[in-house]
């Protein structure tokens, strides 16, 4: 199955370290982040995993839970995550999904055979609280993910969902972001009361709106 951003994140049912999970109902009113790692006791997954533990508060203050999925079982999940604790000095905090039979990689698309025919490639979903894909990225097992830059992401996309702006080039929180080229030049004193720059008539920025 390929998606596609905008389409309606599939539901499942999966056995995770954290009891039994309904991805849709789990998530709620949240954003989320499913993300999928080739293998327990791997070296690149091992610095992942403790990554996101310790950004977990981040994720929590933008009310986006975190979800992660390795093709092995519950049992070795558990025996795993010592580990991560003790190497990455933190304390794991959030659930893995036990996906044996490849039920839910399967249906997100995270083998890819030409990399791999068992396990998963480093798949990220990001999605929204009314359940639709808003971001996919996807990385070769070999390489980690920078998780900061997919807070960054995080923050453009709930920015974005609430105001009509965009965000320019390495866009950072707090920093000026693009009016919507749908926003006529009259509309915007009134939508943006910070105050606007005309760079050109089709690149107009202003402070972010939300701060």
């Amino acid at each position: 199955m390929s998606l596609r951003l905008g389409d309606k994140a599939p539901d499942f049912t999966a056995e995770t370290t954290e009891g039994t999970i309904h991805f849709h109902e789990w998530l709620g009113n949240s954003w989320g982040i499913l993300f999928s790692h080739p293998a327990d006791f791997t070296p690149v997954c091992t610095t992942e995993l403790g990554e996101v533990a310790k950004l977990k508060p981040e994720f929590d203050k933008r009310n986006t839970k975190v979800l992660a999925l390795s093709v092995d079982d519950v049992e070795s999940h558990r025996k795993w995550i010592p580990d991560i604790e003790e190497t990455q000095n933190t304390r794991f905090n959030f659930p893995i999904i036990a996906d044996q039979d490849r039920k839910v990689a399967e249906l997100y698309d995270m083998i890819h055979p030409n990399a791999s025919d068992k396990t998963t490639v480093r798949s990220v979903f990001i999605v929204g609280p009314e359940k639709k894909i808003k971001l996919i990225l996807t990385y070769p097992a070999s390489t980690g993910r920078n998780f900061e830059e997919i807070l960054r992401v995080i923050d453009s996309l709930q920015l974005t969902a609430d105001y009509s702006v965009a965000t320019p080039a390495n866009w950072q929180h707090g920093e000026d972001v693009i009016i919507a080229p749908s926003i006529k030049d009259e509309e915007i004193p009134e939508k943006f009361p910070k105050g606007h720059t005309k760079v050109k008539p089709y690149l107009r920025t202003t402070p972010q709106p939300n701060l």
